[in-house]
């Protein structure tokens, strides 16, 4: 079953092409990843798959649902963290929770519930009543997490979720996607770390507006290096015989 479908999409701002004419889908229960350089067109196409920027040509549905004309079902089924930290640093943990719910208009008793459980998903072990501030990075970004998990979605955005933090907050961030993942949950991710979208089922990378491939790690190795052992070939080497054709 696919959770994302994309048709055709173009976003274009003037005579600029933010993405031009892509096409994907994504499988449920995929860890599914978006690469490609800053201005590549990764974030247009999420704020266009959560329902928050229309396109200019293309269709796009999500969780079974046309974005363009059913935009507020999609946004009680996905969840959404932006690459900017999304929490406010003036107040405390709790406030900040109870300030998400009630953006959603949760009920009392499941936010109660779902916020401890996410809490206890993370391993928070700092006071609800620290400001967001008094945070390490890593743990402000996994709080942040949280707020988006709050409704519980079945589609998960992560736009840069772990930019900015230490490798050892990193790799406990891709711990939490992969038991999302496991537990049924389809993740959408954008990274800039080659490590890291190792960890994805399949990639599709990005160049100027435009789906340059889409294959596994594995599959995208075998493509751009076939006379090479795939085990001694990176990411990273892929990205940039990709993206910047060297």
């Amino acid at each position: 079953m696919n959770v994302v479908e994309v048709q055709n999409l173009s976003v274009r701002f003037g005579d600029y092409y933010a993405v031009r004419d892509i096409s994907f889908t994504v499988k449920a229960g995929e860890v599914f990843g978006f690469l490609g350089a800053n201005g590549a067109g990764k974030t247009t196409t999420i704020r266009v798959l959560c329902g928050l920027l229309i396109p200019t040509e293309g269709r796009t549905w999500v969780c079974g649902l046309d974005v363009q004309t059913q935009s507020f079902e999609v946004k009680k089924k996905v969840g959404y963290m932006s690459q900017k930290f999304t929490l406010y640093d003036d107040m405390n943990v709790k406030e900040n929770l109870d300030f998400a719910a009630s953006l959603r208009k949760l009920d009392v008793k499941k936010f109660t519930e779902q916020k401890e459980k996410l809490l206890s998903f993370i391993h928070f072990r700092a006071s609800e009543k620290t400001l967001v501030r008094e945070l390490p990075g890593g743990v402000k970004q996994q709080v942040s997490l949280v707020a988006a998990l709050l409704h519980d979605p079945e589609l998960i955005f992560l736009d840069e979720p772990t930019a900015g933090v230490s490798p050892a907050y990193r790799q406990r961030f891709w711990t939490l996607i992969g038991d999302l993942a496991s537990e049924g949950k389809t993740v959408f991710v954008t990274t800039h770390y080659m490590d890291e979208a190792e960890h994805c089922q399949r990639i599709a990378l990005m160049r100027e507006g435009e789906l340059i491939a889409l294959n596994s790690p594995l599959g995208l190795k075998q493509e751009n290096f076939p006379e090479r052992n795939s085990e001694d070939v990176t990411l990273e080497e892929v990205f940039l015989h990709q993206v910047e054709g060297k």
